[in-house]
């Protein structure tokens, strides 16, 4: 739909400067790299923050940060309008996903001391009002919506992938490990939209 297609290239103008489910978890378990109950500490000392590249951390962080709480906006938005439906349980298991996400960022915030994109209110309403307008179309709508975000979303996350195997696999391993797992949720979730009769206009 052309309100979904136009996003993409809307998400890697803003983010640039700044599957299907079993269940909630998906078919993996959740930050399998992550000890049961851990979460990233802050990094306390210059030292350990001097070890890294923090223009590329910050950047990719932010950008990622940015567009989990997009994403999560816009599913918000569909759950407004379809959350009765037929179509809620299954919006809702890709919106808990994505929630996942989203806390996972706000972790990695904390612990490399990245500041948040300006640019959270715009996403906050233009989320909400395109996962909503989507669905006032109906299912297919909204899964349209759907693959058309998780594609652009997931193509974002290949490229930082890129970026961190040339700065230094081994020395960025944890945050490539979780971009990876969260590309893997968009390519589920962009599946499901395919697979529920997704009209990609």
């Amino acid at each position: 739909m052309a309100a979904a297609g136009a996003l993409a290239p809307a998400l890697r103008c803003s983010l640039g400067r700044h599957r299907a489910l079993s269940g909630a978890a998906g078919r993996r378990g959740r930050w399998p790299f992550l000890a049961e109950g851990a979460s990233l500490r802050p990094c306390s000392t210059r030292a350990a923050l001097d070890g890294i590249n923090k223009a590329v951390v910050d950047r990719i962080i932010r950008v990622d940060h940015a567009g989990e709480y997009g994403a999560n906006r816009i599913y918000a938005g569909q759950m407004a309008v379809l959350g009765r439906s037929a179509a809620g349980p299954l919006i809702q298991q890709m919106w808990n996903q994505e929630k996942d996400h989203l806390r996972k960022f706000n972790e990695l915030m904390i612990a490399y001391r990245v500041r948040p994109t300006v640019l959270l209110p715009f996403w906050n309403v233009a989320g909400f009002i395109l996962g909503a307008g989507s669905s006032l179309l109906g299912k297919k709508g909204a899964m349209a919506c759907t693959v058309a975000v998780e594609e652009s979303i997931s193509d974002h996350y290949n490229n930082q992938i890129r970026t961190l195997m040339e700065e230094d696999p081994e020395k960025y391993k944890e945050l490539m490990q979780i971009i990876k797992q969260c590309r893997d949720d968009e390519l589920e979730h962009h599946d499901i939209g395919l697979e529920h009769d997704a009209e990609r206009k």
